[in-house]
């Protein structure tokens, strides 16, 4: 049996100065971290951008399949995706946890543990934040902070007719992930038979240990692109895209033959007799970056492999579009997933 510390052995206080004993600072914006009554952030003349995600356990994420260590990973990843979205540099956190006490004192170390490796990995510092206990339940509310030049962020109401419609990565995964998750969930409650993740390694990663596109961002600036609208991929293609419309006031038209499907997501899609297709446009939880750029930039897009060009924007007269395989014209319709209650 493992050691167990409850929480109130601690006390609140003695809780985050224990959660945050080697908590470094990376930034030279951060001028005062956590541990006093407010950090005090200087961006040196650059905008600021924020950006606030809520987690519920049970409905955003499932702890019978969910390891801590990944939970606190992808908490901050998908802020830090949302700053991304913006064309901006995310630089610091702030992380508020509202838990019961089934959760111990090391369950919280792993938790945190996932939250500075993430931090690590994206070089961003962790600020402040707060604790409290919660009747039930696990809730999780991160703060994202970043910066980018002034007049360099990328909003999604700039597409223009015309534009190419572009994505990061490949989609669908996380859905598929989910699937097979919540499928030996249903068989270990019913039966209580240990779960069978067929070596699908790749579709859980997207799910439990997903990643934001630090990637495009950093070439966008080396390639002098900045995109006229984009956002990331949390809901799914279509849906994500239709707000973009709507915001920009546009149509477009998507081919489903320039969607990126993962090879093995696409085998497994297949074993599940789903369609690729649905998953990659009504999947949600990809974190990969949905952008449209101008026509004089498809030189520069096209060289780099973790993009695809997927179609284009088109006049708001024209609709929303998707061209099949076989040439037919479809409506596009939102059929983003409100993650787990499906």
């Amino acid at each position: 049996m493992e050691n167990r510390t409850e929480v109130n052995t601690l006390g609140e206080f003695g809780l985050i100065d224990h959660l945050l004993k080697n908590n470094d600072t990376k930034n030279s914006s951060t001028q005062l971290s956590a541990g006093d009554d407010g950090a005090v952030i200087d961006h040196f003349g650059r905008q600021t951008v924020v950006s606030t995600d809520l987690l519920l356990e049970g409905i955003h994420f499932d702890l019978s399949y969910t390891p801590l260590k990944h939970l606190g990973y992808k908490a901050v990843v998908v802020n830090l995706s949302d700053i991304y979205a913006m064309n901006a540099t995310p630089t610091q956190i702030t992380v508020s946890i509202g838990f019961s006490n089934r959760f111990s004192v090391e369950a919280l170390e792993d938790f945190y543990a996932g939250i500075y490796a993430a931090c690590e990995q994206y070089q961003v510092d962790l600020i402040g934040g707060d604790t409290t206990s919660s009747q039930k339940g696990f809730v999780i509310s991160i703060t994202a902070i970043g910066e980018v030049a002034p007049g360099n962020y990328v909003t999604r109401s700039g597409a223009k007719s015309g534009d190419l419609i572009c994505v990061s990565g490949a989609l669908g995964g996380a859905f598929l992930g989910l699937t097979i998750l919540e499928r030996e969930k249903k068989i270990f409650e019913e039966t209580g038979a240990q779960p069978d993740l067929e070596n699908q390694a790749y579709i859980v990663g997207r799910l439990l240990k997903p990643e934001a596109r630090k990637d495009i961002v950093e070439y966008f600036a080396e390639a002098e692109i900045k995109p006229s609208s984009m956002m990331d991929i949390s809901d799914g293609l279509s849906s994500d895209l239709m707000h973009i419309c709507k915001q920009s006031n546009v149509g477009c038209v998507l081919y489903e033959d320039k969607l990126p499907l993962q090879d093995e997501a696409k085998e497994f899609a297949y074993k599940l007799q789903l369609d690729p297709t649905a998953c990659a446009l009504s999947g949600g939880e990809d974190y990969e970056l949905l952008f449209t750029v101008s026509q004089g930039d498809y030189e520069k897009i096209k060289t780099n492999s973790a993009i695809s060009i997927i179609g284009y924007i088109t006049d708001a007269a024209e609709g929303k579009h998707l061209i099949t395989r076989a040439g037919n014209k479809h409506e596009l319709i939102a059929q983003g997933w409100n993650h787990h209650k499906k």
